[in-house]
């Protein structure tokens, strides 16, 4: 279970990063650049997954129950963020603005392996899955 979360999220960072490719590529960090997901909550969104992970991945090199327990605790946020950026992208896509560059299997993906990342991290946190 551990190492399967591990292999969603690399690959919901995966999308992750193409798509804050395309809108670092695109202006939307930078002001007036017409993007309705501001540069706090991305950058915020992108951080946490990062801090998570590097958690995760320290629990999967020492078997500490905590680190799980902490990635689990910082993917909670990051999860939030990331359904405030859809809920703001949404009506986006339609409106040609820089949002509306970023692909949509891209952003399904992702947010359909984040999910599952979440639920995985959850069950191998309270050892589901261990022998």
């Amino acid at each position: 279970m551990a190492v399967a979360a591990l292999i969603t999220w690399l690959v919901t960072a995966g999308g992750g990063f193409v798509m804050l490719g395309i809108w670092l590529s695109k202006g939307g960090h930078r002001p007036g650049g017409g993007s309705r997901l501001a540069p706090g909550l991305v950058f915020g969104h992108f951080a946490l997954a990062v801090a998570g992970l590097l958690l995760w991945i320290g629990f999967l090199a020492t078997d500490e129950a905590g680190l799980a327990w902490a990635a689990f605790a910082v993917l909670l946020p990051v999860a939030l963020l990331g359904f405030t950026m859809l809920f703001r992208w949404l009506p986006a896509r339609r409106a040609g603005t820089v949002d509306s560059r970023l692909p949509v299997p891209v952003v399904a993906a992702h947010g359909l392996f984040a999910a599952t990342t979440l639920v995985l991290v959850l069950l191998a946190a309270l050892g589901a899955g261990d022998r």
